[in-house]
């Protein structure tokens, strides 16, 4: 694969070089991963391209591809500009969707349905979409995720929307991918503050409380009050100014309050930009997920030889009760260490 020619097909905006290289990225193929490093670095060089990127979570059921579907068919049909990029009302956005699936934990596959449900936007020029299998990385963030919002940016697109699996508070490390991370709630769900924990709290920058319409209005309003009341007891964060993080009642069905939320985030973005702080998370996101980095490497270290027949052999002994767990770790750790 010509990862020049890769990198020039995508900063063109060729949607199938985009794609292609995903899947590049996406893959964990020793030789696959030395031309997707290449190809990210050479993106990084030529492209200073730099979207908004906003990261959602929410528990199944919520309405979150629904949100995505409305909020994404507004920013590209030129409903709402941003106020940081020359872009005309009338020309509309370029919307990029991250939809990440839970993968099985007994075969590994994915059902990847996320396009299928988001009929009218996978049908926008503008709009880009793309389903990943989470592979059972806690999270529900595909490892590769990071990568790709690096080359959507690069692809010209002005707003990536990452859409994670929600299942549960490890959720958070979307954050450590977006600009924005946004969590969706739906109401009249039983105890509404029992039902995200505080951790997730904590690391949200507006909360939305989905499905404010028919019946359901009055206890979306009720929820949303219960939330705000929640937020305003958190300890406040040195990258909010005054008022966040909110909480606020949309309809993703009737597209209510979709233009209020983008103009919150908007405004969120710019004080953020304007104080530093956008700049400084960016940086310290890089060092977090070059902590990861090394850190996988070391336990994809463990399943390669001669370290995989090695914890073969020893596990063998831990089951036999030959050795402890902490003695044969510590063995395991020497040998690792030698290599």
């Amino acid at each position: 694969m010509d990862i020049t020619d890769l990198a020039t097909k995508i900063i063109a905006q060729d949607r199938r070089a985009l794609a292609r290289a995903i899947t590049l990225v996406e893959s964990g193929r020793a030789d696959h991963r030395a031309q997707a490093a290449e190809l990210v670095d050479l993106l990084r060089e030529r492209s200073d391209h730099r979207a908004i990127r906003i990261g959602l979570s929410g528990t199944p059921g919520v309405g979150k591809s629904t949100f995505i579907e409305s909020f994404g068919m507004m920013l590209t049909g030129g409903k709402m500009a941003m106020q940081d990029l020359q872009t005309s009302a009338k020309d509309g956005l370029r919307v990029a969707v991250l939809a990440v699936d839970p993968s099985s934990a007994r075969s590994g596959g994915s059902i990847l349905g996320d396009k299928t449900r988001m009929d009218r936007l996978s049908r926008e020029p503008r709009a880009f979409i793309r389903p990943s299998p989470s592979q059972s990385h806690l999270g529900g963030v595909a490892r590769r995720t990071r990568e790709a919002v690096a080359l959507c940016e690069a692809a010209g697109f002005d707003v990536v929307l990452i859409e994670t699996v929600g299942v549960g508070q490890s959720e958070t490390v979307v954050a450590e991918i977006s600009d924005l991370f946004i969590l969706l709630l739906a109401p009249a769900g039983g105890d509404e503050l029992q039902g995200v924990k505080r951790g997730i709290m904590e690391m949200a920058d507006m909360i939305l409380v989905n499905k404010a319409d028919g019946d359901l209005k009055a206890a979306a309003m009720r929820t949303c009050s219960d939330y705000s009341g929640a937020l305003r007891l958190l300890r406040k964060r040195a990258q909010d100014p005054e008022g966040f993080p909110k909480a606020m009642t949309v309809s993703a069905l009737q597209e209510d309050g979709l233009a209020g939320a983008w103009e919150d985030m908007q405004s969120l973005t710019e004080w953020r930009k304007a104080q530093g702080h956008f700049d400084a998370r960016r940086a310290a996101q890089a060092e977090y997920w070059f902590d990861q980095e090394v850190r996988q490497g070391l336990l994809a270290a463990l399943e390669r030889e001669p370290l995989k027949g090695t914890m073969s052999l020893i596990g063998a002994r831990v089951a036999k009760g030959e050795i402890t767990p902490s003695l044969a770790a510590k063995e395991v750790l020497a040998q690792l260490h030698k290599a």
